[in-house]
């Protein structure tokens, strides 16, 4: 008897204590730190974010620190090799084709949020699942990288085409109506930063394909949709119907001052279109062309964007999970706040039902673009990036230029792939 009143004295204590140490929180001032980059898009969401939570819990405080992302990888890989990782924030805004690489290199430094009660559901299949290592989810999605064709309609109609002309279709038609275009305006339909893979990134995804297989090793030579996508590039390329430049700065320049019809991109492109006021009206968005041969092709793919992790180093792991769950993974408010200044599109699905998201946009002609996107974006083949990601891509770009230049693409291809192997081991 003494026992069994000893055992729940002990429980009630233990109870008391934990009530105790909840109000203590609860009444608490918390401060989560923020690593990010871009003050009118990232930045500014998690302020925005930080308003509404403060709704929620008015004790806890966000602190965004403004950090370039080639800081936050160098920062992160300083601080948990040092053994440092008390330097690091609480949450930061990792780039999607680095996760994988990330949390295989750097084991017990995220956080896993697979059971923190947020619903990925909700989220576009595609970017969950970057943000997946060995089936737990290490990140809530945040932008949307969404592929997009945004074209100047007056250019297209100057050579007899509409939109409709560019939607649906495969790269043969588009190369067919491109080869139209330049010979009857004099301008190419698109551009491409020379030696870059960015283009060919976008393509390979749309076919469900990427340089890794499904157990992560390097998958180039025997690769036959990535040799489509090479073929066809190619041909954009030497039919004129793309033309490459140099750098990024002459890539923004050739769609803003009008010397290409068009630009395909993922779809935060947009912020670099609209400041050219006097277009407005002028542009329309629309999918991407398919591949002709692979089979599954879609006219669907992604090209960048990032999550938010949370650090297993933070002192407020549950507080900052919860945070993310309310705002980022939970509040269509937030991305209709941000979404008309910043063009912060989501792949939160929910908001792409939102009047805001619905919204006709003046400079796309009265376009709900938005919700276009939204609904690209919940259409995107997944892939698998790799550990390696960056690697297969440069192997990949360097293999474009040489291919440009006259070598065969079975060589190059070869040469790429031992390269990656190479950095691999």
């Amino acid at each position: 008897m003494k026992k069994s009143i000893t055992l729940l004295l002990v429980l009630f204590m233990v109870l008391i204590g934990a009530v105790s140490t909840c109000a203590v929180r609860a009444g608490d001032d918390v401060t989560i730190t923020v690593w990010c980059w871009d003050p009118s898009f990232n930045i500014y969401a998690m302020e925005e974010a930080a308003e509404i939570y403060a709704g929620i819990n008015p004790n806890v405080k966000i602190d965004v620190v403004e950090t370039a992302w080639e800081d936050i990888q160098t920062k992160l890989t300083t601080a948990v090799s040092g053994g440092q990782t008390d330097t690091l924030p609480d949450i930061l805004l990792m780039q999607d084709n680095a996760l994988m690489k990330n949390v295989i290199n750097f084991p017990d430094t995220f956080v896993d949020i697979t059971n923190s009660g947020i619903d990925f559901s909700s989220f576009a299949d595609f970017k969950v699942a970057l943000t997946m290592v060995d089936g737990k989810n290490y990140a809530v999605p945040f932008d949307n990288g969404a592929a997009i064709n945004a074209v100047r309609v007056d250019i297209l109609k100057e050579a007899g085409y509409t939109l409709d002309d560019l939607t649906d279709i495969t790269w043969s038609e588009y190369i067919a109506i491109g080869k139209d275009v330049l010979a009857k305006t004099d301008k190419p339909l698109a551009s491409a930063v020379a030696g870059e893979p960015d283009f060919l990134m976008l393509m390979l995804q749309s076919a469900g394909s990427w340089m890794f297989d499904d157990h992560g090793e390097v998958y180039i030579t025997e690769n036959d949709v990535l040799k489509e996508v090479i073929e066809v590039y190619v041909e954009l390329v030497k039919s004129g119907v793309v033309v490459e430049v140099n750098d990024w700065d002459q890539y923004i320049s050739s769609f803003n001052r009008g010397t290409v019809a068009g630009t395909i991109n993922g779809c935060w492109i947009i912020g670099s279109i609209t400041p050219q006021t006097e277009q407005k009206g002028m542009w329309r968005v629309t999918n991407v062309p398919r591949l002709d041969k692979a089979a599954g092709a879609v006219n669907y793919s992604n090209q960048g964007g990032s999550s938010w992790m949370v650090l297993a180093n933070s002192e407020n792991q549950e507080i900052t999970v919860d945070f993310l769950k309310h705002t980022f993974a939970g509040s269509v408010e937030l991305y209709e706040t941000i979404l008309p200044s910043s063009g912060a599109l989501a792949t939160y699905l929910p908001a792409g039902d939102s009047d805001v998201y619905n919204e006709p946009h003046e400079f796309f002609g009265g376009q709900a673009i938005y919700a276009d996107i939204t609904d690209f974006a919940a259409k995107v083949p997944q892939v698998n990036y790799g550990v390696y990601n960056y690697e297969a891509r440069d192997a990949i770009g360097t293999a474009i230029t040489q291919i440009i230049s006259g070598t065969d693409i079975d060589t190059a291809l070869r040469e790429a792939e031992e390269t990656v192997k190479f950095l691999m081991w």
